[in-house]
């Protein structure tokens, strides 16, 4: 079970909240020009790293706002959580 803590609300049970995928994924400057295999590439291709990653998840049964979390794929431990607004701890990895 993990313990996740929402920027507003504080820390609680993983089971209030729904994951969103991966964050920090940028959308097309000009989505009118990429072609289908680029937009395939935008919409379903993640990485899929071994280790910290950063995700989105929303405080569904709370206050139901969005927020990044990093947290380690291979031990499933919470770093840290922040706001969409605040930059990645740690840069863009």
């Amino acid at each position: 079970m993990l313990l996740i803590t929402c920027p507003w609300c504080g820390p609680r049970n993983e089971t209030e909240y729904r994951y969103g995928g991966q964050a920090h994924v940028p959308y097309p400057d000009s989505p009118a020009d990429l072609s289908d295999e680029q937009w395939a590439e935008y919409v379903f291709y993640r990485d899929n790293p071994k280790g910290p990653f950063a995700e989105r998840w929303m405080h569904s049964i709370g206050c139901r706002r969005w927020f990044n979390v990093l947290r380690d794929t291979a031990t499933h431990e919470v770093l840290t959580s922040y706001r969409p607004d605040e930059p990645r701890p740690g840069g863009n990895r």
